[in-house]
């Protein structure tokens, strides 16, 4: 009686590497973690910490409180529908960025890098889901600065609704932009303190720089933030507005974004 002596061996998944080890890949077939849920979590995670929840129950009482102030205290002729919702979002231009800033800084501050990018190893997809995450919750709070106002103006206002659609659109325009921009420097730094100090002081330093240095004057009509700005809260671009407010936003919202993007992709986590 022969006795075969071969063995049956089992190939393991995805080849050998040199030396016979097996080289693990990931099964065939097996679903990616879907999108919706990427940005349900980033966005659960900027109102369940406690500094991310005091943040905008920050942003929606001070804007009470000014447009409260103001029916109180301030003139009648001005407390229209759009004085006040001028009010109420003025916080909000200097508050929403600090918003972006929280949500892109989470996984460096926090330690969650690990647990986050285990989860979704594709760190562009996070970096999506943190941007319209902050994007989204700015809508949310700019909303309840809207309904504020309007109550403001039934109550104690002047009950005129001098809002015209090119200067809503242009708030809503302009405060995303700043949220943005705050999700930006936050990839960019990935420090949440030194991001919030450089997305509010260096624009205030280069916009005081064309202010003071006559040779930058031109120069700050095509790179002030705040100047570019301010046609779109009035609702009155022109075609050399549009090009001034693109050229900022390339250089204090797009560039840092793609640096910052760039540095999420390739660091490492620790």
């Amino acid at each position: 009686m022969s006795t075969d002596t071969s063995t049956t061996t089992t190939p393991a998944i995805g080849g050998d590497r040199a030396g016979g080890a097996a080289a693990p890949t990931a099964l065939p077939g097996r679903p990616g973690v879907p999108f919706g849920r990427t940005l349900h979590a980033e966005l659960r995670k900027m109102v369940d910490t406690r500094a991310g929840l005091w943040m905008v129950v920050v942003m929606a009482a001070v804007a009470a409180i000014v447009l409260v102030a103001f029916v109180i205290w301030g003139p009648a002729e001005d407390a229209s529908f759009n004085g006040l919702l001028e009010l109420a979002t003025l916080p909000l231009a200097m508050l929403l960025p600090v918003l972006g800033i929280m949500a892109a800084t989470a996984e460096w501050t926090q330690r969650t890098g690990l647990v986050t990018f285990t989860l979704e190893p594709h760190r562009g997809r996070v970096v999506l889901a943190k941007a319209l995450a902050a994007l989204l919750l700015a809508v949310v709070v700019l909303a309840v600065a809207v309904a504020a106002s309007a109550l403001a103006n039934v109550v104690g206002g002047n009950g005129e609704w001098d809002l015209t659609a090119a200067a809503g659109g242009g708030l809503v325009l302009a405060l995303l932009l700043y949220v943005v921009q705050g999700v930006a420097f936050g990839l960019l730094f990935l420090n949440t303190p030194v991001a919030i100090v450089s997305v509010l002081v260096l624009p205030t330093v280069w916009a005081i720089a064309t202010q003071v240095v006559s040779a930058l004057e031109e120069v700050g009509a095509w790179l002030d933030m705040d100047r570019v700005t301010r046609p779109l809260f009035a609702g009155e671009m022109g075609s050399q507005d549009w090009a001034q407010l693109s050229t900022a936003t390339a250089v204090w919202v797009l560039l840092p974004l793609a640096v910052g993007t760039y540095r999420v992709l390739h660091r490492e986590v620790k």
